[in-house]
């Protein structure tokens, strides 16, 4: 997908209920930060990053939501040890993995392996893309999504 096309429809289990559906979030920009895998350092650190940043986003109207491949049940602990006040997508048939692009072969212990690699997509209140981070560094990259959310028209 590139920057400012419609983000296609989709649908997933969602902590926040029974699911999320792409449709239902316009009228607001979102974020959706795809990461690879609950209760991991670098996953971990990310999600405590929009944890610190949560208040900023919401008084700009903005949900967060975080996407994997783990289960609704695995997201619904790593949530609750976290104390994150976002709620988490859970992605095991890679549905909306595919539809952003972000699976890829990625070097693990000296193991070709296939995961997602953490990406964050900014969406506008029309649903349309209006900022893509790819090959994220966690370090700082939550602040920079929220001052990139403050150039929105």
């Amino acid at each position: 997908m590139e920057k400012m096309e419609l983000v296609p429809d989709f649908r997933l289990a969602s902590t926040a209920g029974p699911h999320f559906q792409l449709n239902d979030q316009r009228g607001a920009p979102l974020i959706l930060y795809f990461y690879p895998r609950d209760d991991t350092p670098g996953c971990t650190d990310e999600g405590l990053q929009f944890t610190q940043l949560f208040s900023e986003f919401e008084a700009l109207r903005c949900p967060i939501w975080g996407i994997s491949r783990d289960s609704l049940s695995s997201h619904e602990k790593f949530r609750a040890k976290m104390s994150f006040p976002f709620h988490l997508l859970s992605d095991p048939d890679e549905l909306a993995c595919t539809l952003f692009g972000v699976m890829k072969m990625k070097n693990m212990y000296g193991k070709q392996v296939r995961g997602i690699e953490r990406s964050t997509f900014l969406i506008d209140s029309e649903g349309r893309l209006a900022e893509i981070w790819r090959g994220v560094k966690v370090p700082g990259h939550a602040q920079h999504v929220l001052e990139t959310l403050r150039t929105l028209p």
